[in-house]
């Protein structure tokens, strides 16, 4: 047997040892692997088939899926296909839905009654709103106001749910009966998506900007489910697309001028820009801006108008 079929057949064992099993996440939910469909083979048959001469000379695997997803040539990815059975809060569930590139069958509680399931924040986990960005959140909060929180969000709970079954007790259908129950309320669906897709929603919220509800969701889909299905196309996707970055003309102008040492060039740039307020007596606060900052620094580069 060849070595490409030894790799496969490790790769096969791996992911097929966790199917089925529940990775639990938050205080009651879960992500779960039910099926898979083809595996990082699949996705080299399908870029040589489509591209033909073009890749012949990509003599390895690992080579041809790093440089399609280098050059976001996605097609062969969507050879690829999984489904999973979560378990989520229902506020989270909204966000996740917002991917219309799957195919959903979500728990219905117009058949059946509601999973009698609430997640709850502890005490240490209340986050303030950010200051910088409206949907995102702060610091987190102090244990005493979290103390409260986390009591006051316990009475609303059961408050919540006692009302739901008194209705359901009185006759009322389960369609109705259900409009009062909070978002925190947990639901369950099976959702499959092929690998193209999943891997835009995994980019999306496994980024430090997603809310930590949905991000730990998806840091266990990747970490523990697709980086066993298709190892080489995970690490594609670290390298190129978690862990990388992307910069504007704008951007590459200014470091352009920062490594040149020029930093009147700079801030006369920062300036044509819009950066600088007007008479140049102060920075504007500006997204862009600061976005362009925190790449710099990860670029080892100083900002000069920190100086």
């Amino acid at each position: 047997m060849s070595k490409t079929n030894d790799s496969s057949d490790s790769v096969s064992s791996s992911i097929d040892e966790i199917r089925g099993k529940q990775f639990k996440l938050l205080d009651d939910g879960f992500v779960r692997l039910v099926d898979y469909m083809g595996s990082d083979d699949s996705i080299v048959q399908a870029a040589r088939i489509s591209y033909g001469v073009g890749t012949k000379q990509v003599h390895e695997d690992r080579g041809l899926i790093r440089y399609l997803m280098r050059h976001r040539h996605s097609t062969p990815f969507e050879m690829c296909e999984i489904k999973l059975h979560v378990r989520v809060p229902m506020d989270c569930w909204r966000q996740w839905i917002r991917h219309r590139t799957a195919n959903v069958n979500e728990y219905s509680t117009r058949y059946s009654e509601a999973i009698d399931a609430s997640q709850r924040t502890s005490p240490g986990e209340w986050r303030s709103q950010s200051g910088g960005n409206r949907q995102g959140s702060g610091a987190y909060l102090d244990l005493d106001a979290g103390n409260l929180l986390s009591s006051r969000e316990e009475e609303l709970q059961k408050l919540s749910r006692n009302v739901y079954e008194e209705r359901i007790e009185r006759g009322v259908a389960r369609e109705q009966a259900r409009k009062d129950l909070p978002l925190s309320t947990y639901t369950e669906a099976y959702w499959k998506i092929d690998l193209h897709n999943l891997l835009h929603f995994l980019s999306l919220r496994m980024d430090s900007h997603a809310q930590h509800e949905i991000r730990s969701y998806a840091t266990a889909i990747g970490n523990e489910i697709v980086a066993k299905w298709c190892p080489l196309t995970w690490e594609a996707f670290v390298d190129y697309r978690l862990h990388s970055t992307s910069l504007s003309r704008l951007e590459m102008q200014i470091i352009r001028l920062v490594t040149a040492g020029d930093k009147k060039k700079v801030l006369d740039f920062a300036k044509s820009v819009g950066w600088l307020q007007e008479g140049g007596s102060g920075w504007k606060s500006n997204r862009e801006r600061e976005e362009c900052e925190s790449k710099m620094r990860q670029l080892g580069l100083n900002v000069p108008w920190d100086a």
